[in-house]
């Protein structure tokens, strides 16, 4: 078998696990409040996660093309094989440790920081295109402060709207709303982050000569949306643990307003073709939520831990792209 080909099915194979892995790993983020509170029981929620998940992969195709294009140039790279492979192992590497530590890490943040590393190690800080760069990074961080607002928000104006009404009919009136604002938080996480492997394999397919344009082949965006479904159907206890009880204690009026805000959020960001970490938005407006419900109920040691993994996570998988590309160099 051609080297050239052997290395594009690596790669292909790669990113259906990283999109398998994220399903499992980030999914569990678009569910935790629903399963925290009951609204669905965890087997109901992940097989709703995962159909929705799936559904939103295949909606789009704009956050893909930007992936392709923003970072490094497809069409001018050289020895992207290696590059676009180092860069799948590091992230794939850190996703998986932050899974088993429980920490609600940003696979976002982790393939972008590692194609950045994996690229300069191979050629230079200038084979970056910062405009584009800049422009994702933008998103990444300001998502979630955004999150944090709108939170707020939304939930001061529950607290405004239904003042007059028993916690208990309002809890239970709620908990039926969660099904709904989880599968949209579900189908939104699909939207975007199921896209970062369809660029990933047609940045591939571009740099081997597979393919000639940035538009995203259907099998690529089928297969991806797949592999997330599937490791939707995994599901991940751990990070549902952490999000769901770690950040403050969930009524269903809190899952709700948080639902809301960060579902809207991730949806304006795949209309805008901005990949943003789902992870971070979604806890984000959980940390906004319970700040406009009670400020010393939200745990901020939890808060303090993912702002530490949101600021770290970029460089760090970045720094072991760099040495995974070189260990890779090395052997083919």
């Amino acid at each position: 078998m051609d080297a050239t080909l052997l290395i594009t099915i690596l790669i292909v194979f790669g990113a259906l696990l990283f999109d398998f892995i994220n399903g499992f790993h980030d999914t569990a983020n678009a569910i935790a409040t629903s399963v925290s509170t009951k609204a669905l029981k965890p087997r109901q929620a992940v097989v709703l996660a995962a159909v929705m998940n799936f559904v939103g992969a295949l909606t789009f195709t704009g956050v893909a093309k930007t992936i392709t294009s923003d970072i490094i140039d497809p069409f001018t790279l050289q020895n992207g094989s290696v590059i676009i492979l180092a860069a799948l192992l590091s992230a794939i590497i850190w996703n998986m440790l932050t899974w088993y530590y429980g920490i609600p890490s940003s696979s976002s943040h982790a393939i972008i920081g590692s194609i950045v590393g994996a690229a300069i190690a191979a050629s230079g800080l200038f084979i970056i295109d910062f405009n584009g760069f800049f422009k994702i990074i933008q998103s990444l961080f300001l998502t979630p402060i955004l999150a944090f607002v709108i939170g707020y928000i939304v939930y001061s104006l529950f607290k405004v709207v239904f003042r007059n009404q028993s916690l208990m009919k309002s809890n239970n009136r709620f908990r039926r709303y969660q099904i709904i604002t989880a599968a949209f938080q579900s189908y939104t996480h699909g939207t975007n982050d199921a896209q970062k492997a369809m660029g990933i394999i047609t940045l591939a397919l571009i740099a081997n000569n597979y393919h000639h344009s940035l538009d995203i082949p259907f099998w690529v965006q089928f297969s991806c949306a797949l592999a997330m479904g599937l490791g939707t159907s995994v599901g991940g206890w751990r990070i549902i643990k952490t999000v769901g009880n770690k950040i403050m204690k969930i009524r269903p009026v809190n899952g709700v307003a948080a639902d809301l805000s960060s579902a809207g959020i991730i949806l304006g960001a795949t209309l805008f073709h901005l990949p943003v970490s789902t992870t971070h938005v979604i806890s984000s407006s959980i940390l906004g939520v319970g700040s406009s419900h009670r400020k010393k109920g939200v745990n901020w040691g939890t808060a303090q831990m993912m702002v530490i993994t949101w600021v770290i996570t970029l460089p760090a998988s970045a720094i072991l792209a760099g040495i995974i590309y070189y260990l890779v160099n090395i052997f083919l």
